[in-house]
């Protein structure tokens, strides 16, 4: 317990008094024998977790927090422990591999910089690249890995690209010099890896004027808002939700979509940045929706077990739990009678579209809101 209080994020875990409030709201619990109180007390009798699976385990969602009355904060306790055991060369391989990707390519995927911005040709309308034409924009679309490479996250990129022509948005890409903000990395436990990708980014953004950031990326979102100020980088950001809610009455939404849907609230969007009304507020201003909300939303909303590098440690969790995280939240959406799952992070998509596959809800359709938005507009 003493080498994790001596490391910095790691001090507030001697201060849990074994209330156990966070082990029902833990989502790893749910589906395993976790909870942060788990932790304590293994950690207490010995467990080494420098060297522990449960080290990987947590998704840092923050919902203990939320719950903890004395405000252990495992989504700093976790990283912290990461980073040295990282340190030490004691990391999941298939975590490895994404970090040897990331340093190599600046993306995640391991995919081609040339090929980041590909994804343009198909969006119907035109997508300015700031290195082609560098003139000053209002709104840098900062497209993040699974919306630049996966084919899944590139429809949603073409949607919210029409979704911003037709509200009159000036906005422009960086194109092949777009690297990860590496935020989900840092909480991995590679902070030398996330502050170098910072200095790239921080460097490429000072070629170009700029009034705003908007990024689909919770997760990046989250770094931009609150690491980046920390090492004297700020910038005004937005989610794209927040971008688009104040516009939605300029979208011209006339084609009804006549199904009922179902919201799931990412952990870095809701618990993290405190949006919840974005949203909910585009996905109800589509004529025909119905919203019906799951029993865990907003503050209580479940995991999709993407966070904190669990995007990556599917297989490694494969050992230590009864299912995905994200199979347990396409349950909790099926339970609601919805027909479609909507989400608006880019890490969700395929999640949760592989999960409806593997628990027997293919019926269950997984649609960002861009998409749901384009759909509307026709």
């Amino acid at each position: 317990m003493a080498k994790i209080a001596a490391l910095k994020g790691g001090e507030t875990l001697q201060n849990c008094y074994g209330c156990g409030k966070c082990v029902p709201v833990c989502p790893v619990d749910l589906v395993g024998e976790y909870g942060p109180r788990k932790i304590h007390r293994r950690v207490q009798t010995g467990l080494d977790l420098f060297k522990a699976d449960e080290l990987w385990m947590c998704t840092t969602c923050a919902n203990c927090l939320r719950v903890c009355p004395k405000q252990v904060n495992m989504v700093e306790v976790m990283p912290a422990v990461r980073e040295a055991a990282v340190a030490a060369g004691d990391i999941p391989e298939e975590l490895q591999l994404v970090m040897e990707k990331t340093f190599r390519y600046g993306n995640a995927l391991g995919e081609n910089p040339r090929r980041r911005h590909a994804w343009t040709k198909n969006a119907g309308v035109p997508v300015r690249v700031l290195t082609n034409e560098p003139d000053p924009v209002d709104v840098l679309f900062y497209v993040e890995d699974y919306w630049s490479y996966h084919p899944r996250g590139q429809q949603a990129a073409q949607a919210f690209s029409r979704l911003m022509t037709r509200a009159g948005v000036d906005f422009a890409i960086l194109g092949a010099e777009e690297k990860t903000i590496g935020d989900s990395q840092r909480l991995a436990g590679e902070k030398g890896l996330f502050e170098a990708l910072m200095d790239d980014v921080v460097q490429v953004l000072g070629k170009y004027e700029f009034n705003r950031i908007v990024t689909p990326d919770p997760h990046g979102f989250n770094a931009l808002v609150k690491e980046y100020p920390k090492y004297g980088h700020s910038y005004e950001v937005l989610h794209y939700t927040q971008l688009l809610a104040p516009l939605v009455d300029r979208l011209s939404l006339t084609k009804r979509v006549d199904a009922r849907v179902t919201f799931h609230d990412p952990c870095y969007l809701g618990r993290h940045n405190g949006e919840y009304d974005a949203p909910r507020t585009l996905i109800q201003a589509i004529p025909g929706v119905e919203l019906v909300e799951m029993g865990r939303c907003k503050g209580n909303s479940y995991c999709c077990g993407g966070g904190g590098g669990g995007m990556w440690l599917d297989g490694f969790n494969a050992n230590h739990l009864s299912e995905r995280l994200s199979e347990r939240r396409v349950r909790e959406a099926a339970e609601t009678g919805a027909e479609i799952l909507a989400v608006c992070c880019p890490y969700e998509v395929s999640r949760f579209e592989d999960a409806a596959k593997s628990t027997g809800n293919e019926s269950l359709k997984v649609m960002d809101i861009a998409e749901l938005l384009d759909l509307a507009i026709g």
